[in-house]
């Protein structure tokens, strides 16, 4: 029987990685095998990690079904897989689609509520999980597939998705009366799409990032201005909302510091840092959510008309904002894990795995 393999990191050492060997899984009535085809690696995917127990991202992928202990989690990436068997009908072999998916050679799903854009995983671990990460869309009934565009799709999809969101919260919630809009991790995927999104729709974008990024940043055109994490102390005195995108502890204190009152909103969205600082902020962002309001408002249909739409907007551009880099296998995704773990993609580069 063909091997499977499963690339896992430890829970309390995320540096500590392995990668074992296994058989190909098996189906039983219900189920389809998809093979992991093309992944990508952002810090969005380490986000994950870091808060693989508070948010349950680590419950995705169980690590025992595949001979692993508990103490190593499998990081959920975004890609490309295609189906390989199938016993559910409507889910047929050689059909490609776009989810979430393991560091693994192989999936199996439960598809349920098959349609012409996709299924979703109704496996009994995944039920009570989020539903927008269990879909799984078809590259055929997906309107915002471009086979060109595959790459883009995987590294900025999910994020793009994000930005998307928490920039209509934003709009949806009137700029939370601010005159001034700030946004940490500047130089990072997820800040700059949604500085995309609302750039010259409301209050004055500004983004701080480290010294080493201001050049970048600022030649996205995105924000009305850029500053380093030094340079707070300079911002205007007026109601400001902050978006916390870093979850650095010490950027949150030197705005409250600086701003006091007219701190008017403190939202934390992720966490490029590495260091879970979210407690401290007035809420925390989770697109979920706002996914839910938006589907009521506007049906699934109209959500994915307005995300398109935004999204060939966004992609007319990001394109001549990132450099990709495409490893081959399960060890250049360790070492694409290893390189954006310890903070070393520049943030033109985009790591993409052909496994």
């Amino acid at each position: 029987m063909a091997d499977s393999w499963t690339f896992a990191v430890a829970r309390d050492d995320r540096a500590r990685t392995t990668l074992v060997d296994g058989p190909l899984p098996t189906l039983t009535d219900g189920e389809a095998l998809l093979r992991v085809d093309r992944v990508g690696l952002t810090a969005n995917n380490v986000t994950y990690a870091v808060l693989g127990e508070s948010m349950r991202y680590w419950e995705f992928f169980p690590p025992e079904p595949r001979g692993l202990a508990r103490q190593w989690g499998l990081p959920p990436l975004w890609g490309y897989a295609e189906v390989t068997a199938s016993t559910v009908a409507g889910v047929e072999p050689g059909q490609r689609v776009y989810g979430y998916l393991p560091p693994a050679g192989h999936l199996v799903v439960r598809p349920d509520r098959v349609d012409a854009s996709g299924f979703r995983d109704a496996s009994m671990h995944r039920a009570e999980l989020p539903s927008p990460y269990n879909a799984y869309r078809s590259t055929t009934g997906d309107p915002a597939y471009r086979p060109e565009q595959e790459d883009l799709l995987i590294l900025f999809r999910p994020l793009f998705f994000t930005s998307f969101m928490l920039a209509d919260q934003v709009v949806d919630n009137d700029y939370y009366a601010a005159q001034s809009l700030v946004l940490s991790s500047a130089s990072s995927k997820t800040a700059y799409a949604a500085a995309f999104e609302l750039h010259g729709r409301g209050p004055r974008l500004i983004g701080l990032t480290s010294p080493g990024n201001l050049a970048f940043t600022r030649s996205l055109g995105c924000y009305d201005t850029v500053l380093t994490y030094g340079d707070i102390d300079t911002l205007d005195a007026v109601a400001t909302l902050y978006l916390d995108l870093s979850g650095a502890p010490a950027t949150r204190d030197a705005l409250r510091h600086h701003l006091g009152d007219r701190l008017v909103r403190d939202i934390a969205v992720g966490l490029t840092q590495q260091t879970p600082n979210a407690d401290a902020a007035d809420e925390i962002f989770f697109a979920p959510v706002q996914i839910r309001k938006r589907s009521q408002d506007w049906g699934r249909d109209g959500l994915d008309e307005r995300f398109t739409e935004a999204w060939q907007r966004f992609t007319r551009l990001v394109s001549g904002w990132l450099d990709v880099q495409v490893g081959n296998g399960p060890e250049a995704l360790r070492h694409a894990w290893l390189d954006v773990l310890a903070g070393r993609t520049p943030p033109r580069v985009g790591h993409i795995v052909q496994l």
